[in-house]
């Protein structure tokens, strides 16, 4: 198992979140972009995971080397991110924000594919290796803040032509595993589909990545605006994403004795909390240490259990689906909802009522999935997964 070459693509891959997530916003709104378009800018990047990992899925489901596709669309991510150099106004800037966010959104459900292949199994050497995109992320965030308030915001755009150019290199290090083409899948995936678990995992997943909308979109500016330095900030969002890594390395305990799907509803509960704490909170790092502690359920087992629910709900020849429902779907149209119903409540409703309604979507999941995950067909095995 090519175990480093597979850590190294997640390392720099995330290492570009790293820098987008804390410092984009602040980023934007130097340039002089209002509230309500940075939110529509966040959700024209986020609506690409819609598209972008059907296409992806589309391609690599008809072709044996789906790494092939993870290095076109690492190379086109790069190259388009440099007209940002040069991009001045709203529409310049979406424009390029769509056109990188499709290729680096193209990425990484094809890539995760290329992992699950090597380790054969979401288990415990899936966490091990997905959690050295943590520690991209960290080392970014940490150094980001202290090089912006040095050198300035448009220093950003430099970070992040290297993390892209990273990505790049580390992809066309790493072996495929062959495997068959999977033309055939379409009738398949709307069977695995009648399954009311599978639909409750796709609702609660969605509602979860919606709740994160005021957090991405967000959570810096009001930081920001309530005191906190820009290196005070990176260390809070680095101290989630350290509680997010040992999550990742206790999973391998957590997982067999919980199973997946308590897992599962148990990070769309904290979510609700987490939301809540920072909401009513912010003011007060008493308060936002243990928020951001929570970042090791809401994020890291959140994601390794719905991975799992993706092998679950769409086995072998639907994997390229499964992961494009799940990524764009989920992730891409509920993260988009999420930061366009922020961007326009943030000055009208206050930053306390929008993670209201945040926790509320959080909850709505957990019930959501606790209720359609019983109606499964094979609900008596359901919690050893």
């Amino acid at each position: 198992m090519p175990y480093w070459r597979l850590s190294a693509f997640y390392l720099f891959y995330f290492a570009i979140l790293g820098a987008m997530v804390p410092y984009w916003t602040v980023f934007l709104r130097g340039r002089g972009m209002s509230a309500l378009e940075i939110g529509q800018l966040m959700a024209v990047g986020t609506l690409t995971r819609i598209l972008a990992p059907w296409v992806s899925a589309w391609v690599g489901d008809r072709m044996p080397r789906r790494i092939v596709v993870v290095r076109l669309a690492a190379a086109l991510m790069t190259v388009v991110f440099c007209g940002m150099f040069v991009a001045r106004g709203f529409w310049q800037v979406a424009l390029i924000t769509a056109a990188f966010g499709f290729f680096w959104n193209a990425a990484l459900p094809q890539f995760e594919i290329v992992t699950l292949r090597h380790l054969d199994s979401v288990g415990n050497r899936y966490g091990r290796i997905r959690l050295w995109g943590s520690v991209g992320f960290i080392g970014v965030v940490l150094g980001g803040g202290w090089l912006l308030e040095q050198s300035g915001l448009e220093t950003l755009l430099l970070v992040l032509l290297a993390t892209m150019v990273g990505t790049f290199v580390s992809s066309l290090l790493v072996p495929d595993r062959v495997g068959a083409p999977a033309v055939h899948a379409r009738a398949s995936l709307r069977g695995a589909l009648r399954n009311p678990a599978a639909l409750g995992f796709l609702a609660a997943a969605f509602l979860m990545q919606a709740s994160h909308g005021p957090y991405y979109g967000f959570y810096s500016i009001l930081l920001e605006d309530l005191g906190y330095t820009r290196s005070m900030i990176g260390a809070l969002w680095a101290l989630g994403v350290v509680a997010e890594v040992a999550m990742f390395l206790a999973l391998a305990r957590l997982l067999p004795r919980l199973g997946a799907s308590r897992v599962f509803l148990l990070s769309l509960l904290f979510a609700a909390v987490r939301w809540l704490v920072i909401g009513h909170g912010a003011a007060s790092l008493g308060w936002l240490v243990p928020a951001q502690i929570l970042h090791a359920a809401t994020f890291g087992a959140f994601h390794v259990a719905a991975l799992a629910q993706v092998q679950r709900f769409f086995p072998a020849a639907l994997q390229g689906r499964g992961q494009a429902l799940y990524s764009g779907l989920c992730m891409g149209g509920g993260g988009a909802l999420g930061g366009v119903a922020s961007g326009f409540l943030w000055d009208s409703a206050g930053p306390t009522r929008v993670f209201e309604l945040a926790a509320a979507a959080a909850l709505v999941a957990g019930l959501l999935w606790q209720w359609l995950n019983r109606l499964s067909p094979d609900d008596s095995t359901a919690a050893a997964r």
